[in-house]
């Protein structure tokens, strides 16, 4: 059988791997930015489908349906995100007379919309959220959050990933989170329809995995914890969730299952629950995912079951291959996102060129990336999952250190430094997190350059030193010389800053380092986080380019590279501090440049849709101070 895989990155990868392992041929589907993508290289034939646009792409039914019938695929795989929970897509492929692997288009239609699922889990039994969705007038929604007391949660029906959410501790709060809750319920999903539930003041977010197939079999394969998060975005995942009663875990499994059955559903897919931390035995309904889940590993490693076989085998009509009672959950897994961000600056997607990547042995490494990959500004900043496991949960948190302290990606600035920080904080050893964990806390700062340049340093002169010398001068690169002494010092670049260190070539690298002597670069991991530094020759001399502008007091810039979603103003408007300036997209994720004063816009040098790069001038303005706010 030939699979199309309507995806890309890790995601495409993680699909193809096990589709060859089945003797499945694939279909890579890539658009502009992934031209030569990993994912593209690995698959049995690639098919350019579009632009950047995700909707003239990866979201395009069409040219997705003309890839897999022109490159004579039977099957098309959806992965996760795009356009995997889409009922017109699951119909369209079946309508074309190919097999959708995934759950029933009836299955997605139920749970799609969060209204219908809350009325499905209740029919069936499962507690929900005590909550009111009968109505969509401002006035009636106002009515029910008083009635069900504050805080509580705004968000959107359609909605999925964190975005569409909204919270209002006070009346006064409200109206305009519902505005917003509903600007961004329509902006990602198309529908502005809410609902309004009681906010839980200490939610863990706890999940089942359960599979079913075409002969009405669903068997769940035990829980994962998935609290850590940022912005109602996963960060850090585990399974199985710890520090659940037995009746509380017994209790989630069994809900799980019984609401899946009550739809016929026949596919993997996430049953996503609240348990309330301050009342571990209660637990509530949140939503269903009618797809692959991203922390789908850490289920695979403690059950040793291959989910998206299993989703393959059910889609071809066979049953599965095994009852609830053979299902052991053995052992402890934890799944670190690595996101191309940076969290010592509120999270600031990061892009450009994977010059280096080092990968520890003993984990497992889902990817989208190589050394040579680029990283754009068009898709979700996530660019890798590191997976590990072990026979107990403080065995499995400390491989997961140690693997963050050997984890080297040079180029973009990635979030991985955080997950080091993150795993020896004592709310996760204990495995007593909410989804509030972060919200509550500091992240500390990246380490200073300096911290690594002398690591880095030390490395280069050593691998100087053990390669064949090519003539008198060729060992030399960029080392200051003295009359007394062969090196002395080292200039290293690392973004704007310049370092010279003093070098010893008798002292071998504390940590994890990478030297590449044909490219001039270093990349060395302090704590987590990869510094990667260039190496100056001797004839370079550092020169700040021109920043006129840049972050300056009358201009609004781009932090980092992205597309303009929305222009706020226009020449001669006057602002007061607060008021958006502009709205700008990057990975995903909406970023609003606000105005920190008062003042009139001179000029606008962009419009909606427009590519931006970092510190790019956005608008300009005259009469007082105003800088952008991302």
């Amino acid at each position: 059988m030939r699979i199309l895989i309507a995806n890309r990155g890790e995601i495409a990868r993680r699909v193809i791997r096990t589709a060859h392992a089945l003797g499945h041929d694939t279909v890579a589907v890539y658009a502009d930015p992934d031209a030569g993508a990993p994912h593209t290289l690995e698959a049995t034939v690639a098919v350019h489908i579009g632009p950047a646009a995700l909707a003239d792409s990866y979201l395009s039914i069409e040219r997705l349906l003309e890839a897999a019938q022109s490159n004579d695929a039977q099957a098309v795989h959806p992965g996760y995100g795009f356009l995997s929970e889409n009922t017109a897509f699951a119909q369209a492929v079946i309508d074309a007379g190919l097999i959708w692997i995934g759950p029933s288009p009836s299955a997605i239609d139920q749970m799609g919309s969060k209204i219908e699922a809350r009325r499905l889990a209740e029919s069936a039994g499962v507690g929900i959220i005590p909550g009111y969705d009968a109505s969509q007038d401002d006035a009636a929604l106002a009515t029910a959050a008083d009635t069900i007391g504050y805080p509580v949660l705004v968000k959107a029906a359609a909605g999925g990933g964190g975005k569409g959410i909204r919270i209002a501790h006070a009346p006064d709060e409200f109206a305009h989170a519902l505005a917003e809750a509903r600007a961004e319920g329509e902006r990602s999903f198309g529908s502005d329809a809410m609902i309004v539930e009681r906010y839980i003041q200490r939610p863990r977010h706890v999940e089942v995995q359960i599979v079913g197939d075409k002969h009405g079999n669903v068997i769940d394969l035990g829980t994962r914890e998935c609290s850590v998060q940022r912005r109602y975005q996963k960060v850090l995942e585990e399974a199985p969730a710890p520090n659940l009663p037995d009746a509380t875990r017994s209790g989630l499994r069994h809900a799980a299952t019984q609401l899946a059955a009550s739809i016929g559903y026949d596919s993997a897919g996430t049953i996503e629950f609240i348990v309330d931390d301050d009342d571990s035995d209660s637990f509530f309904f949140l939503e269903m995912n009618t797809r692959l889940q991203v922390e789908h590993p850490v289920t695979e490693y403690v059950t040793g079951v291959d989910l998206v076989e299993l989703q393959i085998r059910s889609a071809m009509g066979e049953p599965l291959p095994f009852a609830q009672a053979d299902i052991t959950i053995r052992g402890h897994a934890f799944e670190a996102r690595i996101n191309a961000e940076d969290s010592a600056n509120d999270f600031a997607p990061q892009t450009g060129l994977v010059t280096h990547l080092h990968v520890p042995e003993g984990v497992r490494w889902d990817s989208g990336i190589e050394a040579g990959t680029e990283i754009s500004p068009h898709y979700d900043p996530m660019v890798a999952k590191l997976i590990v496991g072990g026979p107990d949960r403080e065995v499995a948190r400390a491989k997961l250190a140690a693997a963050l302290d050997e984890l080297l990606i040079g180029g973009p600035i990635t979030n991985a430094g955080f997950h080091r920080w993150l795993i020896d904080q004592p709310e996760v050893a204990a495995g007593r997190i909410t989804t509030r964990f972060l919200d509550e806390t500091d992240v500390p700062a990246s380490p200073p350059v300096e911290s690594s340049a002398q690591q880095g340093a030390n490395a280069w002169a050593i691998a100087i030193r053990d390669v064949a010398e090519p003539g008198p001068w060729g060992s030399l690169a960029s080392f200051g010389i003295t009359p007394h002494q062969r090196t002395r010092m080292l200039a290293l670049e690392s973004g704007d800053q310049i370092v010279s260190v003093k070098v010893n070539d008798h002292v071998g690298p504390e940590r994890p380092t990478i030297v590449d002597i044909a490219g001039r670069a270093i990349v060395v991991n302090v704590d987590g986080h990869s510094q990667t530094f260039r190496v100056l020759t001797r004839s370079e001399h550092w020169a700040p380019g021109d920043d006129v502008g840049h972050g300056s007091a009358n201009a609004t810039v781009a932090p980092f590279p992205a597309v303009v979603a929305e222009v706020a103003v226009a020449p001669g408007d006057d602002v007061v501090a607060g008021d958006t300036i502009v709205v700008i997209e990057a990975m995903k994720m909406l970023h609003t440049l606000a105005a920190t004063g008062a003042g009139r816009v001179d000029e606008v040098r962009v419009a909606a849709g427009d590519q931006v790069a970092a510190k790019q001038v956005l608008v300009t303005f005259h009469e007082t101070a105003l800088t952008e706010e991302p």
